[in-house]
């Protein structure tokens, strides 16, 4: 066992998925989630300040438009087969550090058996021999959005998610939780609850929860008096209160509707790179403060807020597309 390390940890990489299946978007969405993504490599990248990126493209179409909106942005783009973009759930979740490090694949059954995409039942060990190290297959359902840990063998998830019957309906909470003692060296876990309204993850922590520090969660709190999600925030305040982490808030973007249906727009699907972090962005008041509160958090980081409308069209956000490669 080697343990899962924060996202603020270094990275020696991260891996990107690009859109490529326009069926799985909105068809006035897809080309500027396209972009968006491009935009979110890049800044990660940070003029090859950060880290190195790999683009994800899945065929020679998806390749040449990477290329067309990454020249000399130090993004690497890397074809291989790929099914959906969000690498944070197919592609392996890295443990340890330096010789030591593990590529843990664990099953994917598509969120629960809502979406199956040619690419996604094998990205995860094609992902870990690219990057050559020991693979471990593991035989039961973990998406890496649906953790988040602080490092010091503290993590968080909902029950929602890893407690619904159509990923591990065999496994008890006891035994989630001791797997991913013996799996990611998580010795403590928080359980929050429900997950944001509309998200099609059943509730993945990483829209949700995050931890900025060792022991300290920042959480949203509910922004106007028609928020969705506000007894879901008020819930995960008490849980963590009572845990006994501390806690750092900011609002949430509020009530964000498409096509007439609540979407999980979310600050907490930011991501924690070597030199910025990016986080979302969606035209509203709340979106100073995300990146304010972020720089506050992490004052040793560049805050870059992107648009990420377009990208949520398919799903997810920044977070969700990426997953980092620890050093």
């Amino acid at each position: 066992m080697t343990r899962m390390q924060p996202e603020w940890a270094r990275h020696e990489r991260v891996w990107i998925g690009f859109p490529h299946d326009r069926d799985e978007w909105p068809e006035a969405d897809f080309d500027t989630a396209r972009r968006q993504i491009a935009a979110f490599a890049a800044a990660v990248a940070d003029g090859g300040r950060g880290e190195p990126v790999d683009l994800i493209v899945n065929d020679a179409e998806s390749e040449a438009a990477a290329r067309a909106l990454l020249a000399d942005s130090h993004v690497a783009i890397r074809r291989m087969a790929l099914g959906d973009v969000w690498l944070r759930d197919t592609a392996p979740i890295i443990s340890g550090g330096g010789a030591a490090r593990t590529a843990n694949d664990f099953a994917f059954n598509g969120w629960g058996g809502k979406f199956a995409m040619a690419g996604d039942e094998d990205i995860g060990q094609r992902l870990a021999a690219a990057v050559g190290f020991d693979r471990i297959a593991h035989d039961w359902v973990l998406e890496g959005g649906a953790i988040d840990v602080d490092g010091s063998g503290l993590g968080v998830t909902t029950e929602q998610c890893l407690r619904n019957p159509n990923r591990n309906a065999q496994l008890t909470r006891h035994d989630i939780e001791q797997r991913l003692r013996d799996t990611l060296g998580i010795t403590s876990l928080l359980w929050l609850g429900d997950g944001l309204e509309g998200d099609h993850t059943d509730g993945h922590v990483d829209n949700l929860a995050r931890f900025v520090g060792k022991r300290l969660l920042l959480l949203p709190i509910p922004n106007g008096a028609d928020d969705p999600n506000a007894q879901v925030y008020s819930d995960a305040r008490v849980r963590a209160d009572q845990f006994g982490v501390e806690v750092v808030t900011m609002p949430s973007p509020g009530r964000i509707v498409v096509e007439g249906e609540v979407v999980p727009a979310s600050y907490m699907n930011f991501y924690i790179g070597n030199s910025v972090v990016v986080v979302p962005q969606y035209g509203v008041g709340a979106d100073g403060i995300a990146t304010d509160t972020l720089a506050e958090l992490f004052p040793d980081r560049r805050i870059i807020g992107l648009p990420s409308n377009a990208i949520l069209g398919g799903g997810g956000s920044f977070h969700c597309c990426s997953q980092q490669v620890p050093e």
